[in-house]
């Protein structure tokens, strides 16, 4: 067993909103706290990540920040750099662009190095697109995964979603997964084309802003009425086929 180095700086996991609201209602005070004193922050985009700072607010002027790129293209070798200003006892926040850190977005690689390097990791709490989808399907929450994204060829995505059918109603666990915001409407539409009319399908869009809208039902409800366009607009997609 491994424990942290209190000489070391901490890695705070910094959740962000879902969507820009004027008033806060996802992000607890004392994590707002925690943001507005961290002077390093790894992050997936610099200007998103400002413009987070802006709507916290009292947060560290950004010119004093030191900012730290973070995506899925970044090499390994620097982000092993990044643990350089935590290995000096400077706290560090890995900021996502929404929801919650290394879920459904980078930054488990570095997670692991610190981990590796004894370096305390604080996940902070924030609002879960994925969490919050399940709970409101009304789907099985014993058991479930997360698949991430579908394929972009309609035929492998056609099979992806029959395969995820099957697997629910072998296991009786949900299916989650989601879709580049532009094939939202494709998604939908091979869901209720290629699935059984007694399997359950979910639509969470739009989670913890004014417009957020589930829909939850049987694929023979979803094929009797009309469907609304939720193109360009963030969704959770669940399957529960039991």
């Amino acid at each position: 067993m491994t424990t942290s180095d209190s000489n070391k700086g901490t890695l705070f996991l910094i959740p962000n909103t879902l969507g820009k609201t004027p008033e806060n209602n996802t992000i607890p005070d004392y994590v707002l706290n925690v943001i507005r004193r961290m002077e390093v922050l790894i992050v997936e985009n610099v200007q998103t990540a400002a413009r987070y700072l802006q709507w916290v607010g009292d947060s560290v002027p950004e010119y004093e920040i030191e900012f730290l790129l973070l995506n899925k293209k970044t090499p390994i070798h620097e982000i092993t750099s990044f643990l350089d200003p935590l290995k000096k006892g400077k706290d560090a926040g890995l900021l996502s662009e929404a929801g919650c850190p290394a879920v459904a977005d980078p930054g488990s690689e570095l997670i692991k190095m610190a981990h590796d390097q004894q370096i305390s990791v604080h996940p902070l709490v924030g609002p879960s697109s994925i969490l919050l989808a399940l709970m409101g399907s009304g789907f099985n929450g014993q058991q479930f995964t997360f698949n991430g994204y579908l394929p972009i060829d309609k035929n492998k995505r056609q099979a992806a979603i029959q395969q995820l059918e099957k697997q629910s109603k072998s296991s009786g666990g949900t299916q989650i997964f989601m879709e580049a915001p532009h094939r939202n409407d494709n998604v939908v539409k091979d869901v209720i084309r290629y699935c059984e009319p007694t399997t359950r399908f979910c639509t969470a869009t739009n989670l913890t802003l004014p417009d957020e809208r589930i829909v939850s039902q049987k694929i023979s409800d979803w094929r009797k009425d009309s469907l609304d366009s939720i193109h360009k607009e963030p969704t959770i997609f669940l399957l529960y086929a039991s």
